[in-house]
């Protein structure tokens, strides 16, 4: 497990924020994208997406 949030140059689809989070907490990028969609079907994925696309420094 990393030891800080960045998104990383490869492995992403978007803008990396998935990857991020999966490299930070050591989870299956697929999880984390799915967990995403469904979040975004509720109507919350995509502001908090953005929202971190934002705050998250690329590496």
């Amino acid at each position: 497990m990393d030891s800080t949030l960045v998104r990383p140059r490869n492995g992403k689809i978007i803008a990396g924020v998935c990857a991020a989070i999966s490299a930070r907490f050591g989870i299956p990028k697929f999880i984390v994208r799915l967990a995403f969609v469904i979040f975004g079907l509720v109507g919350v994925g995509e502001l908090v997406y953005i929202a971190l696309w934002i705050l998250i420094p690329k590496a």
